[in-house]
C-alpha cells in the first residue's frame, strides 16, 4: 500500500494547533517554573548587594555551561522515546531510560569535577576577590545537586516523549514554590548570602528527582513503559543515545556558553554592568520559554509521527510549530517592551544598573526575534534525529560571529564609543550576539525544512 496514503492506518498523532498547545502548555509552565528559580535567585541576590548578584551570576553561568551540555546529551531520550511511542514499542522506552541513568553516572563524575575545580573559570571571569570567593562557595554547593538535576532531566525528557508533560509541570511548580523559603533559610537563616542560593538549588534538585522517580515507579499510567529487561549497560543503546546526544549536547553547550561566556567577559567591565546584563539575560531567557516549549512539543510530534511512518504528518507538525512560535514570540516581545521600566526596576534598586539594563533590552528584543526560530528549528531537527550539522552551524554562528565578534568589539578593536565605557562594552556583546543568532536562525530553519521535505520525497519514491 502507498506509504503516504497509509499514514492514517499507522495511527499518526494529531498534530493540529490544539494538540500542539495541549502538549506545549504544560511544558511552557514547567520551563517557566525552572526559569523562575533563576529569576528568584537574581532578585534576592540583587537585593543583598551588587557583589552577591555578580557572584550568583558568575557561579550560575559556570554551572549552566556544564549542566546544559550534559542535559543536551540526555535530551536525546526525547526523540528516541518519541519514535518508540509512535511505533507502539512502549517497553523500549523504559529500557532506554535505564541506559540514560547509566550515562548520568559517568556524566556526574565529570561534571562535579569541572564545577568544584572552579579556579580556571574564575580567572577567566577576572572578577573581584569578593565576587570570586562568593562564586566559589556557590559552585561547591550547587555541584552537589548535579546528579539529581540530571536524573530529573531524564525523567522530564521521557515525560514529554510519551505526552505526559503535566507530570513535569506539577513537580516543577513544587520546586518553584519552595525556592523563596529555602533561599531565605540559607541566605539569611544560615547567613550564607548569595551562595545560599546554590545550597537551596541543590536541595530542590534532590526533591524534584525523588518526586519524579516516585511518579515513574507508582503511577499506573507509566506501567506499560517500565522495562522488565536487563538493568546492565547496553552498549548498542548507549551508542544510539550518544550518536544523537553528543552533537545535541554540543549544540546546547555552544548556544548556552555563547551566552554564559558573555557574562564572564562582561564581568571584566564591572559589577554594575554585569548586574544589568544578568537582568536582561534573565528576561530574555524567560521570554524564550514559550518558543522553547513549542519547540519541544513540535519535536515530540515530529518524532511520534516518524515512528508511526507518517512523514507528511511530521512535516505538518514542523510547519505548525514555526507558525505558532512566531506569533507567540511576537506577543512576548511586545508585552516586555510595554512594561520594561516596571520589570527592570523590580529587579534592582540601583539606578545605574537599571539605566544600563534598559539600553541592553532594546537590542535583546531583536535578539529574541531570531531566538524564536532557531529554537524551534533545533527541536524539529532533533525530532528527525539530525544533530551534527546543527552543531556546526551553532559553533560558527554563535561562537565565531556572536561571542568572538563581541569580544573583538569590546576589548580588542573597540571603537571610540566603547572604550572605557562598561555599558557600551556590554552592548557590543549583545549586538554581535544578535547577528550571530540571526545567521543561526536562518541556517537551522532552512535545514529543518529541507530535511522535512526530503523525508516526504523519500516516502513517495518508496511507495
Amino acid at each position: 500500500m502507498n506509504r503516504i496514503h497509509h499514514e492514517s492506518a499507522k495511527a499518526a498523532p494529531d498534530v493540529g494547533t490544539r494538540a500542539l498547545l495541549r502538549l506545549a502548555g504544560p511544558i511552557f509552565v514547567a520551563q517557566l517554573a525552572v526559569m523562575g528559580l533563576a529569576v528568584i535567585d537574581t532578585i534576592m541576590a540583587g537585593r543583598l548587594s551588587a557583589n552577591d548578584l555578580a557572584a550568583v551570576s558568575v557561579g550560575s553561568n559556570i554551572y549552566v555551561s556544564v549542566y546544559i551540555a550534559f542535559m543536551g546529551i540526555l535530551q536525546a531520550l526525547t526523540p528516541i522515546a518519541g519514535h518508540h511511542y509512535g511505533a507502539g514499542r512502549y517497553r523500549e522506552i523504559g529500557a532506554d531510560l535505564i541506559q540514560a541513568f547509566w550515562l548520568i553516572l559517568f556524566l556526574t563524575i565529570i561534571g562535579v569535577g569541572l564545577l568544584t575545580w572552579h579556579e580556571p573559570w574564575l580567572r577567566l571571569a577576572d572578577a573581584s576577590p569578593e565576587v570570586s570567593e562568593k562564586a566559589s562557595r556557590y559552585l561547591d554547593a550547587i555541584a552537589f545537586g548535579l546528579p539529581a538535576s540530571l536524573g530529573t532531566r531524564a525523567f522530564n525528557a521521557m515525560n514529554s516523549a510519551v505526552a505526559r508533560p503535566k507530570v513535569t509541570m506539577s513537580i516543577q511548580i513544587v520546586a518553584l514554590l519552595s525556592k523563596v523559603p529555602l533561599n531565605l533559610l540559607f541566605m539569611y537563616g544560615f547567613d550564607l548570602g548569595g551562595p545560599g542560593c546554590g545550597v537551596a538549588s541543590a536541595v530542590i534538585a534532590y526533591t524534584t528527582f525523588f518526586l519524579s522517580f516516585a511518579v515513574w515507579r507508582f503511577d499506573p499510567g507509566f506501567a506499560r513503559y517500565r522495562s522488565n529487561g536487563s538493568r546492565r549497560i547496553d552498549w548498542s543503546r548507549q551508542r544510539e543515545l550518544l550518536r544523537l546526544g553528543l552533537p545535541s549536547g554540543g549544540s546546547l553547550l555552544i548556544e548556552v556558553t555563547s551566552f554564559t561566556f558573555m557574562a564572564i567577559f562582561i564581568a571584566r567591565l564591572g559589577a554594575e554592568t554585569l548586574a544589568s546584563h544578568q537582568i536582561v539575560a534573565n528576561l530574555i531567557s524567560v521570554l524564550f520559554m514559550l518558543p522553547m516549549a513549542l519547540g519541544v512539543a513540535t519535536g515530540v510530534l515530529v518524532a511520534q509521527s516518524l515512528g508511526a511512518d507518517a512523514p507528511l504528518t511530521a512535516r505538518s507538525a514542523a510547519y505548525r510549530g514555526f507558525r505558532t512560535a512566531a506569533v507567540g514570540g511576537a506577543c512576548g516581545v511586545l508585552l516586555l517592551w510595554l512594561v520594561r521600566n516596571e520589570i527592570v526596576h523590580a529587579y534592582t534598586t540601583n539606578p545605574d544598573v537599571a539605566t544600563i539594563a534598559l539600553r541592553l533590552l532594546a537590542v535583546a528584543c531583536v535578539f529574541h526575534a531570531f531566538d524564536v526560530f532557531q529554537g524551534v528549528a533545533g527541536f524539529v531537527l532533533r525530532g528527525y534525529k539530525v544533530a551534527t550539522l546543527p552543531m556546526v552551524i551553532h559553533g560558527v554562528s554563535l561562537w565565531g560571529i556572536g561571542l568572538g565578534g563581541g569580544y573583538l568589539l569590546a576589548f580588542v578593536y573597540a571603537p571610540a564609543w566603547v572604550q572605557g565605557n562598561g555599558a557600551s562594552g556590554a552592548l557590543s556583546f549583545w549586538l554581535a550576539a544578535t547577528v550571530g543568532l540571526a545567521v543561526t536562525a536562518f541556517g537551522l530553519s532552512a535545514l529543518a525544512l529541507r530535511i522535512a521535505n526530503q523525508h516526504v520525497r523519500e516516502a513517495k519514491s518508496a511507495a
